[in-house]
């Protein structure tokens, strides 16, 4: 008599990613800091740290610490999420309006405080604060934001990762179609609907020539300087 098919050894391969992904999502912010855009002298990219609802037991994310590991592990997606696409630089448009680093930054963290209740930690910075950074430290230290729920819209500017795609995920711009951020059970929402063929960019390939006179796969980025 032939062994009975065993089924109990039967495991399914992908499930949940441990990254959240482009799309409508309910998350918060654990996290806000500055990061030095190298391509650029003086910008700024506004990075949040994001993280999803708990996925319950089945879920397993990354390690909170990968140096402290009896911390545990996050329990729901997370990810890194910059405010905008485009780095905070000072310049000037080409309709000739001046753009401020700083004043940028500031725009965005006040907004923010709207969406997570955090209009009397706003109200508090005037000033308060001698530099951006300061500020920042300040917002990320004292933390406004901490277990505040949010719906967002996350846009994503694709790339390969050991041969799949992935994603760098930002913040849209308000716009008609919505606002990038709200208070998360907000009724009717007004955060943008996500979709794919305007909050996706696409990695651009393009043939290009090499010395040899052969082609080869070339990845074409625009300016993102370019007011």
């Amino acid at each position: 008599m032939s062994e009975k098919l065993k089924t109990s050894d039967i495991k399914t391969g992908g499930g949940v990613p441990k990254l959240l992904q482009p799309g409508n999502n309910v998350c918060k912010i654990t996290k806000v800091e500055l990061k030095e855009f190298k391509f650029k002298p003086g910008s700024y990219e506004l990075i949040l740290n994001m993280e999803g609802p708990d996925l319950g037991a089945g879920f397993e994310g990354f390690f909170i610490d990968k140096a402290n590991e009896s911390l545990g592990k996050h329990k729901g997606q997370i990810a890194n999420v910059k405010a905008t696409e485009w780095a905070f630089v000072d310049g000037t448009t080409k309709g000739g309006i001046v753009i401020k680093r700083d004043t940028e930054i500031m725009k965005f963290i006040m907004n923010l405080c709207k969406s997570i209740d955090g209009e009397v930690w706003w109200k508090g910075t005037d000033n308060r604060f001698d530099t951006i950074e300061d500020m920042v430290s300040a917002f990320n230290s004292e933390a406004p934001f901490k277990d505040k729920w949010l719906n967002v819209c996350l846009a994503g500017n694709e790339y390969d990762k050991n041969g799949y795609p992935a994603y760098a995920l930002h913040l849209p711009k308000f716009s008609k179609d919505g606002v990038p951020h709200e208070k998360a059970g907000t009724t009717p929402s007004k955060v943008a609907k996500f979709n794919p063929s305007t909050h996706i960019k696409k990695k651009e390939v393009k043939n290009v020539e090499n010395f040899g006179g052969e082609t080869s796969g070339g990845i074409h980025t625009s300016n993102p300087f370019e007011l």
